[in-house]
């Protein structure tokens, strides 16, 4: 980010996290050649303030505020006293010189940012990168903004030379889905308001321990746990005694209940050794009853199934209008779970 603002104009990276031969090797792998670009390794907020009014740079990143410290501060560098000092010193000057400034924060082992809440409530955006370690996947989502909608994400791919954004994530998260698989299925989520297709897997297999197994990677345990049951009770699918495992592939984590039809339809297809077609997508929420529930911008999603050359998809019957026009994906409603199982697995003669 730093690189692409030196292009015509000056940016200032002051970093406390890596020494000037890191970010220089680091400059070297990832081929950043800009002559706008003003390292400065460095962690006393002063000296950055400083550098900052004699350089005038269009854009100042600090790495990382847990590194800043201010010597009116009796404390250690990283203590909420150090963080809220240098963070107000820093919005101050952001302020007065209209220079933006873009504040990187650690994260704890689950996720939630690092550091005292005053300093999210002092910025003005707040920006959380999330994916899977192992995954190319990256999704940042803006969970504060003063100034726009909080309801966006952007994905990137990481690779060698740093991230890359991915200008049709649906395409790269489904693009590894091959012929007729068992267990396997297309979902239409939302991510903020992208729509974005993913591939929902699921593997039962009897159990050899006295509880069986339940591993849900991806998405919601309890969610998981919830489906699960509605199978057994409403739909006539007795996963009681088999350990089930369900994976959102891609490194995606999907949290909203509209995921829960298209991981009813795999954890059948898997108990019941019968393919899902490869060109059929589902969403809609699961209730207790077993009836499927209506979801949030479904013409969205059935419009970017369609684009990615799915031709079937199952949603809630209640939402859609018969009287709808769908290009050429083929829609087909569905008002309860045990519907959905008759249109997605007619070869397993789901019971009615």
């Amino acid at each position: 980010m730093a690189s692409e603002t030196g292009h015509g104009t000056k940016a200032l990276y002051a970093t406390g996290e890596e020494s000037a031969a890191q970010i220089k090797m680091r400059s070297d792998r990832m081929n950043i050649q800009t002559d706008g670009l003003y390292v400065l390794p460095a962690t006393n907020v002063d000296q950055v303030i400083e550098q900052a009014q004699s350089l005038k740079p269009s854009l100042v990143i600090i790495d990382s505020i847990q590194t800043m410290f201010d010597e009116s501060v009796s404390s250690e560098p990283g203590s909420v006293a150090q963080i809220r000092e240098c963070t107000r010193t820093l919005l101050e000057h952001a302020k007065s010189s209209n220079i933006p400034m873009i504040l990187s924060g650690h994260v704890t082992k689950g996720g939630d940012i690092a550091g005292p809440r005053i300093m999210e409530h002092m910025v003005d955006v707040v920006l959380h990168m999330e994916g899977d370690p192992v995954s190319a996947w990256r999704l940042l989502r803006s969970v504060k903004n003063r100034f726009g909608s909080t309801n966006e994400v952007g994905v990137f791919e990481m690779t060698s030379s740093g991230l890359k954004e991915v200008e049709d994530p649906s395409a790269a998260f489904i693009a590894e889905r091959g012929t007729e698989s068992i267990g396997s299925v297309v979902i239409a989520t939302l991510e903020g308001t992208r729509p974005l297709l993913a591939e929902v897997q699921a593997l039962t297999s009897a159990s050899m321990l006295p509880t069986p197994r339940r591993v849900a990677s991806g998405m919601d345990f309890n969610r998981m746990l919830l489906v699960c049951a509605v199978l057994g009770r409403r739909a006539g699918v007795n996963v009681g005694g088999q350990d089930i495992v369900v994976n959102v592939t891609g490194g995606l984590h999907v949290s909203e209940p509209a995921s829960d039809l298209g991981v009813a339809l795999t954890i059948a297809s898997s108990a019941r050794d019968v393919p899902l077609s490869p060109g059929l997508a589902a969403v809609g929420e699961v209730g207790l009853s077993g009836e499927v529930r209506s979801v949030p911008q479904l013409d969205r999603r059935i419009a970017e199934a369609d684009r990615l050359g799915l031709n079937r998809i199952i949603v809630p019957a209640r939402q859609w209008d018969k009287n709808a026009k769908s290009k050429s994906i083929e829609v087909v409603p569905a008002s309860t779970i045990r519907q959905a199982l008759q249109a997605a697995l007619p070869r397993a003669q789901a019971r009615s």
